[in-house]
């Protein structure tokens, strides 16, 4: 656990809100924790940090109701194919 999630976590337990709109924005997800409070704020720290070890920090760009995808500032870039759009086999 990093010190941003550790931040999180503490944000989540004064005001779940606040947390649940620094990571996904305002949206849905910032009114279904508005209504849930704790639950949701901690299940989106959660999911946050899984996306991290999958991705890596940055790599990766919410997608909404608690999906994350790879893509994101810090990601990777991919690696062209091997002999792809050249005439050498």
């Amino acid at each position: 656990m990093k010190g941003s999630d550790i931040l999180l976590v503490l944000i989540a337990i004064v005001l779940p809100p606040l947390a649940a709109f620094m990571i996904t924005g305002c949206g849905c997800d910032l009114l279904i924790n508005i209504i849930l409070g704790h639950i949701h704020a901690f299940w989106l720290i959660y999911k946050k940090m899984q996306a991290e070890k999958m991705y890596g920090v940055g790599g990766y760009t919410y997608a909404g109701s608690g999906r994350f995808t790879g893509g994101g500032v810090g990601a990777a870039p991919i690696a062209p194919q091997p002999g792809y759009g050249a005439t050498n086999y």
